[in-house]
This record gives C-alpha cells, structure tokens and sequence, in this order.
C-alpha cells in the first residue's frame, strides 16, 4: 500500500513538472512583442503600418516613407474619415472617382474571426429574430429553436413547452425547399445590436447550403446555389451595413468565397487557402478595397482585395523574428509540455506540446 501511495505521489508530481516547469520558464524568458496595426491605403497603393515607438504613433509604408498622424489620416481617409470630416479635409475623390462621407460610413464595416468561434462545444439552442417588425430596433425573442433530425423546434423559454404551430410551419416550409433534417453547421449573430438581422445560414444533412430568417413571424427560407465542384465546409453570416453580400464561406479545398446578396452569386476571394479551425481572420472592408489579415501560429499574412472583382491587389508578410537563445534552450521543455487549453479551442483537457 505504501509502495502504491509513492508510485502515485511520483505520478502526480510528474505530472505536476510538466505542467507548470515549461509555464514557469516561458513566463520568466518571454519577450514582449507588439504587431503594427496594418491597413491598405487606396491612396498611395502601399500597406501602411501604424505602430508606438515609446514616444508615440510612427506611420510608415512598405517602402520605408514615414509619415505624420495628419498625412495618415489622408492615406487613410475612409479608416479616419470622422476625423477628417471634423477637419474639414474629407476628400471629394479617391482613385479619381467621387466619394462622399455616407458611401465611406455605409461601406466601412470589420469582420472578424478566431477559431474559437468553431472549436468549442455547442449548445443547440439557438435564437431567432424578427427580421421584419417594423420597428427601428431590433427585440430579443420569446423562445429558442432547436433542429433536430425530424425538424426545427421553436420552444417558449417561459413555459418551456414547444410552439407546435411555430415549429410545423417553419419545418413544412424547410422540407418543401429540400431541406433534409437534421442541420449540420449554422451561422448567425443574434444580437439586437446591429443595424438589421439576416437570420441563419445553415448546412443540411447533405452540406447544402440555406438561408433561414423569420419575416412577420413567418418563414422566409432560400436554398442556396453552389457551383459546381464546390463541397460547403463553414458559413459566416456577415450583416454588413452596405448588405453587399449575406455571408463568407470557405469549402472543403479551404477556398474563400463571399455569397453576394443580390442573387445569392458566389465569389472567390483572391487569398491563399484558410483553415478557420487553424487559422484567425480580419477583414476591413472600405469603399475600394478590403484589408484581410490571416493569422497563424507561424505567422502573419495582409491581402489588399478589390471590392469590385475580389482580385489580389497587394499582399504582405510579416517578417518572422529570430528565435532567441532563450526559445532554443526552452524547446526541448516545450515538447513535453503538458497543457489543459489551447488558443485555438474552447476545450479543457490534458495536451502534450506546445
């Protein structure tokens, strides 16, 4: 018995040296690093980095120009163009075409992901807006649904009682537009505060592609399109404020594709493959052009994309630090790292490596 009691106090210790050893030295060896904050300017055709020295902002472009807060803001007169209405230096043409600060406000939007966003566990329990009430607000609803492999179930969160009626309707309708039950992969954003609600985009049991909203307590449902050769993998519902476009979608090549509004037209996204289970996203959208930021653990990646066509304009990658004395020495710990979360999921469990 006291044999046994060492062999798990040295188990357990073991485990303990694995765990905190690696924390502790990465801790106490781990340098501060700050990235730039990046941006495409339609202005001078060239990423501009924004960055502190210590002292305050310094601006520069890739070609090693330096240029003041105000030169900035005019480079950048659509990320700035609060500042420069309030200035009174809004431009009246970029690129030689005409542009005003409301097309600058309706066409600016930020779309982000992490995968965290699809790496962690899933309640499926979702909620539904009224996209069209006819009020200037957006209003939480009264219950929640759940699909299941025989339909969608509206249930009342007051009673906790399904709403047959809701649920029959919604499900005749899904059914009718070749549906077939039950949903593998959904994408909304059920928060009240946005400009205007879109509903879900959802997977069927056969990766097809839908659209789902409720419209005057109504159903509205759309099956989407897919060219051909193209298998869906992950939706994003997007909800920009120019409604250009109802959601992004990468497939199982890893391809990103935009799902234009208007006709629900898909569009390829002029940027190397992107894992959204492996890799962070950054799109800032502006009048001419999107800035997409692609993160990794190796790495950071900036596509400047043109909104008319979606083509490559310029791409740029950050260029990877040394490994230091300190990371060589600290490597053999890191394999044997033993860890219970990861950046890249919402899941806690043991995990060796770093």
């Amino acid at each position: 018995m006291i044999k046994l009691s060492k062999i798990i106090l040295g188990f357990t210790l073991l485990l303990l040296l694995l765990w905190q050893l690696p924390w502790c030295y990465a801790f106490f060896t781990s340098a501060s690093s700050k990235s730039p904050f990046i941006l495409y300017s339609p202005v001078i055709g060239d990423f501009v980095f924004s960055a502190s020295d210590g002292k305050g902002m310094k601006h520069t472009d890739s070609r090693g120009n330096s240029y003041s807060q105000a030169e900035t803001d005019s480079i950048l007169p659509f990320f700035y163009a609060r500042q420069l209405m309030t200035d009174g230096r809004f431009p009246d043409t970029v690129q030689g075409k005409p542009v005003t600060y409301k097309e600058a406000q309706q066409e600016t939007f930020f779309f982000r992901h992490s995968p965290k966003d699809i790496n962690a566990p899933q309640t499926g329990i979702y909620q539904l807006l009224e996209s069209f009430s006819g009020r200037v607000k957006l209003e939480s609803p009264n219950d929640v649904f759940r699909i299941t492999d025989r339909g969608i179930e509206f249930i009342d969160a007051a009673t906790n009682s399904v709403n047959r009626q809701k649920s029959e309707l919604f499900t005749e309708l899904m059914k009718k537009k070749d549906f077939v039950f039950p949903a593998t992969y959904l994408s909304g954003n059920p928060s009240v505060k946005k400009d205007y609600d879109e509903g879900y985009l959802l997977l069927d049991a056969n990766s097809k592609p839908f659209h789902m909203k409720q419209m005057k307590g109504r159903p509205y449902v759309k099956q989407i399109e897919v060219p051909k050769g193209i298998t869906i993998k992950h939706l994003f519902i997007t909800e920009f404020r120019n409604k250009r476009t109802i959601g992004f979608v990468t497939d199982t090549e890893n391809n990103f594709y935009a799902i234009e509004k208007a006709g629900y037209e898909f569009r390829k996204i002029a940027i190397p493959p992107f894992d959204p289970t492996q890799n962070a996203m950054m799109v800032y959208g502006s009048v001419f052009d999107w800035t997409i930021k692609i993160t990794s653990k190796e790495e950071q990646k900036y596509y400047a994309i043109d909104v008319t066509d979606y083509t490559l304009i310029k791409s740029y990658e950050e260029p990877q630090p040394e490994v230091s004395l300190a990371e060589k020495i600290g490597a053999p710990l890191a394999a044997v790292r033993l860890r219970f979360t990861d950046p890249l999921d919402k899941f806690i469990f043991p995990r060796f490596g770093n």
